[in-house]
């Protein structure tokens, strides 16, 4: 047993679990003041959810052992409540249960994203279902595609799970590249958001510039927790501390600092300031754009990714005025839209086999393949999930509970409770 990979993991497991609660207080912050406490909880409610799901099954979906041969949707029933794990096999690198609660804060952080696209207008009930069943019919086989490239042992040749990285293999001789999760986590997150603002419709008096945020010096808090979460979500997807993980670090440096700048620099030609919640957004753009890439490129090439991501998620988030759909925090014009660059990019850019080097656009192909299968298979779901909740027992809060801000009606909590002497 490797105990340094074994501490490696651990800790990298427990930096992508602060990231959720990181996520808590950026969403926190772009609420209204009266809405503050139920977005925050809608975070931690899928901590709390997610992580139980994962125990009892969810990891079992999306690692089946090759018994599970080749399906990509099944379950190792043998991994079922994770019993089967506790002891780690002779010669490994690390135990199991490590690898287990690594992927295990990947699931809860995808989940917590959704979130905000439904801001102040969602029953948190509702949403508990929603997470839930979400997480069992679209993460976890989407995290089974991606994360799980097991290959034959006798044969050397994919043989389960892994479709998007593996599977591909034998069709175009590439797999798809996502080193981090741009795909699982992203994308997939991203567009589970747009199916869901379309299906909760749009909030009270939408348009631009209606809806400000109340706390910008929590958006610069919570930015900071997610960017420093982030350094262990992409290097430690390596699973090893070595020179891979050091090159997933430094991009992961050098993307969304890139993407911060370039954010600003839009908003200040767009809109004639900079804004703090403008760094934080456009930070959080290079770190989305730069996931599925942070193994893949030079430092060069990562800073260039960061200026794209930057540059697009800015102008991308105006596109919910233009199309109509309410999405409150902008994950569709930063997760999806920034999913997509990063996975793209690569086609073009990636070590060796993007098109720059090779002059083949097979890699270009197969990472267009992998975002828009995880991308329609999400908003597919996600849309009749979330649809169903409504016509049943109601995902959306009444009109005037939403004007009154929902804390007190959904969990009878201030987030302020100002009191004069």
């Amino acid at each position: 047993m490797d105990q340094g990979n074994t501490a490696f993991l651990l800790i990298m497991a427990a930096l992508v679990l602060l990231m959720t609660p990181g996520l808590a207080f950026f969403y926190g912050g772009l609420v209204k003041a009266k809405s503050v406490i139920s977005m925050m909880m809608m975070s931690f409610g899928a901590i709390g959810l997610i992580g139980v799901l994962w125990v009892l099954y969810g990891y079992a979906i999306a690692f089946p052992s090759a018994d599970g041969l080749a399906a990509p949707w099944s379950i190792d029933w043998s991994a079922i409540g994770l019993t089967s794990l506790l002891e780690a096999p002779e010669g490994a690198a690390y135990p199991p249960l490590a690898f287990v609660a690594f992927q295990a804060t990947f699931a809860i952080i995808t989940v917590a994203l959704v979130s905000g696209a439904i801001a102040d207008r969602a029953k948190f009930g509702a949403w508990m279902i929603f997470a839930g069943v979400w997480a069992t019919i679209v993460y976890f086989p989407v995290a089974s595609w991606v994360f799980n490239f097991g290959l034959d042992p006798e044969t050397g040749k994919f043989a389960y799970g892994g479709w998007i990285t593996y599977g591909m293999q034998e069709f175009f001789g590439v797999g798809a590249l996502d080193f981090a999760g741009g795909t699982a986590v992203h994308i997939n997150a991203g567009a589970a958001a747009l199916a869901l603002a379309l299906v909760l419709g749009k909030r009270v008096g939408f348009s631009k510039g209606a809806h400000v945020p109340h706390n910008p010096p929590f958006v610069l808090l919570g930015a900071g927790l997610l960017w420093f979460g982030w350094f262990g979500f992409n290097a430690g997807s390596e699973l090893a501390a070595d020179n891979t993980a050091a090159i997933a670090w430094i991009n992961t440096l050098a993307a969304p600092a890139a993407a911060l700048l370039a954010w600003l620099v839009v908003e200040k030609i767009k809109d004639g300031k900079p804004t703090s919640v403008g760094a934080a957004s456009g930070a959080v753009a290079g770190l989305v754009a730069i996931t599925p890439a942070c193994a893949f490129l030079t430092p060069i090439w990562a800073i260039v990714l960061g200026v794209v991501a930057g540059a697009v998620c800015a102008l991308a988030i105006d596109l919910k005025f233009k199309w109509g759909f309410d999405d409150s925090l902008d994950v569709v014009g930063i997760h999806l839209v920034g999913g997509i660059i990063g996975t793209l990019y690569l086609g073009f850019f990636a070590n060796g086999t993007g098109l720059i080097y090779s002059g083949d656009a097979t890699q270009l192909l197969v990472q267009a393949i992998a975002a828009f299968s995880v991308l329609i298979y999400s908003f597919v779901l996600a849309y009749a999930i979330g649809w169903i909740i409504q016509k049943t027992i109601g995902f959306r809060v009444k009109n005037e509970d939403e004007l009154a801000g929902i804390d007190l009606v959904v969990h009878g909590e201030e987030g302020y409770k100002l009191e004069t002497v």
